[in-house]
């Protein structure tokens, strides 16, 4: 891949507040081109989603599936379960989006989660789920990529090509939650913690050693108008993408123009691709915001 090199300035870095960041600095950045390859497109739209599956009660459609991470949305009708499971090294999170879904996590015990419940289960942590209620569930699952399942029953396990599930004996200790990982989040108990000022910022909802969620929440009418020169950041080693959870969020993409992101639209874009969201209209918006890498690096132009 031909690569072009391009300033940058850690001035405008998104960890230049944080404590101990260094002075604003300017370095030479590879930049390669913006490549978008299947399933992955700049976006999904909900509304596009419902209409390809009307009628279904029960259908899955991967999203993402890159080297990092890999979503897909889930509609279970009532009734529908999740046998019991873990992966063995990695952590898995859910947003619901719709309908309730009763989680069984072995370290916390059963809860019942509604529209707006962020739920994870760390590695090697037991789990299993059910959709209750009287409508279908929507669920965004996220895994780590290439994430492997182990099950608690034979019965249980699928049948896949190529591979064979063999009783084994694994000596192991239930995952940790750990800095700000919590079984259980909503999201309207972190927008009021934000709008009374309890929490400040950019709020990490799953924070593991290869994958991050940031709830990411606000107002149009408190950022600076629009600068159309301006064409914000890229991450040179990781893709990011975005679950719409209420609002509008307006994405300028390279290559794409400008995308008006509605709730449930998933949004994404390649490593090397500017792209600058912000919250759009008049009522709040959120974004939780996906990588790879809990500390992903911002570039932003120094032209600008």
């Amino acid at each position: 891949m031909m690569l072009t090199m391009l300033r940058t300035t850690a001035a405008t870095l998104l960890v230049a507040a944080a404590a101990g960041a260094l002075p604003a600095q300017e370095l030479w950045a590879p930049k390669g081109a913006s490549r978008y390859l299947p399933p992955h497109k700049p976006i999904t739209r909900w509304k596009d989603l419902a209409a390809k599956h009307k009628g279904a009660t029960n259908w899955r459609q991967v999203i993402v599936n890159d080297e990092h991470l890999r979503s897909e949305y889930i509609v279970a009708a009532p009734g529908t379960r999740i046998p019991r499971q873990l992966r063995p090294d990695t952590r898995i999170w859910w947003v619901v989006m719709e309908g309730e879904v009763r989680f069984d996590i072995e370290t916390t015990g059963a809860f019942v989660a509604k529209k707006g419940s962020m739920v994870q289960a760390p590695m090697a942590t037991l789990f299993e789920y059910e959709v209750v209620g009287a409508t279908p569930a929507v669920i965004f699952e996220t895994n780590i990529a290439g994430a492997k399942t182990i099950y608690a029953r034979r019965e249980d396990a699928p049948r896949l090509p190529g591979i064979a599930f063999l009783p084994v004996s694994f000596r192991r200790q239930a995952g940790v939650f750990g800095r700000n990982n919590k079984v259980h989040a909503t999201y309207d108990e972190v927008a009021q913690a934000l709008d009374s000022g309890k929490l400040k910022g950019t709020q990490r909802i799953v924070e593991d050693a290869r994958g991050a969620a940031n709830f990411i929440y606000g107002r149009e009418k408190d950022l600076p108008p629009i600068d159309p020169k301006q064409r914000g950041h890229y991450h040179p080693e990781c893709a990011e993408y975005w679950l719409i959870l209420s609002g509008q969020i307006r994405y300028p993409i390279e290559g794409q123009g400008v995308i008006i992101a509605d709730p449930g639209d998933v949004v994404y874009v390649p490593r090397f691709t500017w792209h600058m969201p912000r919250w759009y209209g008049p009522a709040p918006s959120c974004r939780l915001a996906m990588n790879g890498y809990p500390e992903i690096s911002h570039l932003f132009d120094a032209q600008n």
